[in-house]
């Protein structure tokens, strides 16, 4: 079937030269490499070949060697396997390239490589299926848009639009006037999407300046929800770049404004596609409560997988929309676990605590592995939250990196669930950071201690 989908499309898109290959690494980076259309066949038959080290890479793109995936072994070789279904045109390149999704194996094509993050989610997949249930997926992205000039004191800021000749600068949360003043963007991201099939349908104005958010279509297919939300933030940044604008996915770009999330929508499915979570009262349901309850009970467990980066901590700030405590409720966007209202079939559990930065399949995981959890040991959650989440008292979630990767290394479920193989790869590159960005002189400090001590 892989070939035939090779022929079909080159068949239908005769002007395609070559191929972009593309994988994503532990930190949500688009990694890989380009062929051209005579070998495509060759590699949906027998895969191609990179090295293991490009999943155990920090935030400057350097192997961490501890890993043991680098010089250690002969920085050796991994088979990787185009997936079905993403073979598509890239638009923002004309009608003579083509772009496909691959997922890492081992040495000898068999076996799935165990730090390959769409290979764990599909691990996490695999045993959540034991549970007799079924997912339904959506994934929301949020991003800002950025002047490629920054401002006078080197800082970050709005572009100005075409449209209007303006800079936004207010926090007009859902304003129809900033979609027009960048509808000609908007538009381009939703049909460039639309172009690679990946089902992105509404856009709006975030609570910041030039803040925006785009949704994804429910699948019933969580590993193909986060393949979308991988080749959307693709569309987005590239969009952006066409137009002479930067687009970010880091949770906190602007100190004093809005960090970036993604929100993944789950709803629970029996055999016949039903979902289980619909009833008139879903704070009193029992599979709600212990998903709720599961989710809660491994938040600090999982934060370092959902939290990746040093500046992913900067955004959990009270009262700016980023959870920060162990709280769930009906209806309330300050918790960190939401219940959306609306059509009772449509009843789902929206998961609020993952940065923009995070990697996708990391956090479909994630969500599905608490939810999992819940439901084989029946954990009750806390009472429901009502009003606002920030001025009450509620067990808080890790702020910072250390805590969180020290309870994800103390968690045995975790092992489980994500693999032991894995962990210890995502650990010692995630340490490997810390102690990166710990070893840096800020300006701050030199200004408040250079005069006067």
């Amino acid at each position: 079937m892989s070939i035939e989908e090779v022929s079909a499309f080159l068949e239908q898109y005769p002007d395609v030269q070559t191929v972009e290959l593309l994988i994503s690494d532990l930190n949500g980076v688009i990694r890989g490499k380009r062929i051209e259309k005579e070998l495509l066949e060759k590699v949906y038959s027998q895969g191609f070949c990179l090295p293991g080290s490009v999943m155990a890479l920090d935030a400057t793109g350097t192997t961490v060697e501890e890993t043991g995936l680098g010089a250690a072994e002969g920085d050796q070789d991994r088979i990787c396997r185009p997936v079905p279904g993403t073979l598509s045109l890239v638009p923002w390149q004309g009608e003579d390239r083509a772009q496909a999704l691959v997922s890492m194996y081992d040495a000898e094509g068999l076996e799935p490589f165990p730090a390959d993050p769409r290979q764990v989610l599909n691990r996490v997949i695999e045993k959540f299926k034991t549970l007799g249930y079924s997912v339904g997926v959506a994934v929301e992205l949020e991003f800002y848009l950025v002047d490629k000039e920054r401002d006078a004191n080197g800082l970050l800021q709005p572009p100005i639009s075409p449209v209007s000749g303006r800079r936004m600068i207010s926090k007009q949360v859902y304003s129809m006037d900033d979609l027009d003043d960048y509808d000609f963007f908007i538009r381009d991201v939703l049909e460039t999407a639309h172009a690679q099939n990946v089902p992105a349908d509404t856009v709006i104005a975030e609570y910041a300046p030039a803040q925006f958010e785009v949704n994804l279509n429910y699948v019933n297919d969580p590993l193909v929800a986060a393949d979308h939300a991988v080749l959307l933030k693709r569309v987005i940044r590239q969009v952006a770049k066409k137009h002479g604008m930067e687009a970010t996915f880091m949770a906190k770009p602007h100190i004093d404004e809005a960090g970036s999330g993604t929100h993944v929508h789950v709803s629970l499915l029996d055999e016949d596609g039903n979902n289980v979570l619909a009833c008139d009262d879903p704070l009193k349901h029992p599979l709600m409560r212990y998903a709720m309850g599961g989710l809660l009970d491994m938040a600090d467990s999982v934060q370092a997988l959902i939290c990746p980066n040093i500046n992913s901590y900067r955004r959990l700030a009270p009262g700016a929309f980023a959870p920060t405590s162990k709280t769930w409720g009906y209806d309330n966007r300050t918790a960190a676990l939401r219940i959306p209202s609306g059509d009772i079939n449509a009843t789902r559990i929206e998961h609020r605590m993952s940065g923009a930065d995070t990697n996708p399949y990391l956090a479909v995981a994630v969500v599905l592995a608490g939810i999992g959890e819940g439901l084989i040991s029946k954990i009750e959650p806390p009472l429901p939250v009502e009003n606002n989440a920030y001025e009450q008292d509620h067990p808080a979630l890790a702020d910072n990196p250390r805590d969180a990767l020290r309870a994800m290394e103390n968690d045995n479920r975790m092992n489980t669930w994500f693999g032991e193989e894995f962990l210890r790869i995502y650990s010692l590159c995630k340490w490997s950071e810390v102690r990166l960005f710990e070893h840096q002189i800020t300006e701050l400090e030199y200004s408040l201690l250079l005069p006067y001590l």
